[in-house]
């Protein structure tokens, strides 16, 4: 559908968002959710987040609004949404076909933090309705249960697979065929690990990004490859993060072995984890292991396993499927 007009509503960077989405899109920055409040990549801080939600929420019916008018002055024909409610409600009141697509929606977050607390239902109800009464609820596999959403629509994995390239990297760092290249990622949350204090494992190096300013002997910063980040990871003998759905299937569909740190509270991670452990191969170590880098028998165990057949993603062609049906009715 050459015709189609793309613009990208985000406050991710757009060098980040043209290294991901390789289509011409009008960046457009905003945020269309809260999330969570985090203080780490693991950490939420619930106090916060409910004050955020509160203040959201507060001003809702002129923000919903607001939203409608940005989208009719846009021209939109289609609002697909990953996954902020506002952009749904906004859409809806403009009677513009609208869609989610994730593996977790923000009530079900929301509801799992807060429910305890006195007002917060009327929130959680605002951000239910939004998701209920969107077209469909584009959820990616693996992803939460969602059983309170009757328009839910199951697709496959989305990922993008990165080229196994290691021999060019072995001759890229001069490495031995037995040195092992773990790629440690925090999935996009500003936090970093104490990578410092890791003793060392003989025959180890490990991918880092570049702003952790690590000052280890065995670190490598990503950036300095002459690779993407999908090529690292389908090049590398593991990845070392928490569980996300990104992290998750790009590793399953690369087939990388996984170490990942628990992540107990986070309401997610129990279908991830389930769906990794019978589709990938993964490991959880616990959050002090993963501090003092005390996991070299659990890598090398990991990493002596045969690899798993990788999973093919084919969400992105059923959900682009579902766009165009939509879009040429």
């Amino acid at each position: 559908m050459p015709q189609l007009r793309f613009t990208v509503r985000s406050a991710v960077p757009p060098t980040h968002l043209r290294s991901r989405i390789h289509a011409p899109f009008a960046h457009l920055p905003g945020e269309g959710d809260i999330g969570m409040v985090m203080s780490s990549a693991l950490d939420v801080r619930v106090a916060e987040s409910r004050a955020a939600y509160r203040a959201f929420h507060a001003d809702w019916e002129a923000r919903v609004a607001n939203e409608a008018r940005l989208l009719r002055e846009l021209g939109a024909d289609m609002v697909l949404s990953n996954v902020g409610y506002l952009p749904l409600a906004g859409a809806q009141r403009a009677g513009i076909p609208n869609a989610a697509l994730c593996s977790l929606n923000w009530f079900d977050i929301y509801q799992h933090y807060c429910r305890h607390y006195c007002g917060d239902d009327a929130i959680a109800a605002q951000i239910h309705a939004c998701y209920a009464n969107a077209d469909a609820f584009l959820r990616a596999t693996p992803g939460m249960a969602m059983e309170t959403l009757p328009n839910l629509v199951p697709v496959a994995p989305i990922a993008a697979v990165g080229n196994n390239r290691r021999n060019e990297l072995d001759h890229h760092l001069q490495l031995t065929p037995n040195e092992k290249l773990v790629l440690v990622s925090l999935g996009g949350i500003a936090s970093r690990l104490p990578i410092e204090r890791w003793p060392r494992i003989d025959g180890v190096r490990w991918l880092v990004q570049q702003d952790w300013r690590v000052e280890h002997p065995d670190a490598i910063a990503l950036e300095s490859l002459p690779m993407n980040f999908g090529d690292l990871l389908a090049s590398s003998d593991a990845l070392l993060c928490k569980p996300g759905y990104g992290s998750f299937a790009e590793a399953a569909c690369s087939g990388v072995p996984v170490l990942y740190v628990s992540r107990a509270d986070w309401p997610e991670s129990p279908a991830l984890i389930a769906w990794l452990q019978q589709y990938g191969l993964c490991r959880e170590i616990s959050r002090e292991v993963l501090e003092q880098g005390n996991f070299a028998g659990a890598l090398r165990k990991i990493c002596d396993i045969p690899r798993p057949k990788p999973v093919i993603p084919q969400g992105a062609g059923q959900v682009a499927d579902w766009l165009a049906e939509r879009l040429t009715r």
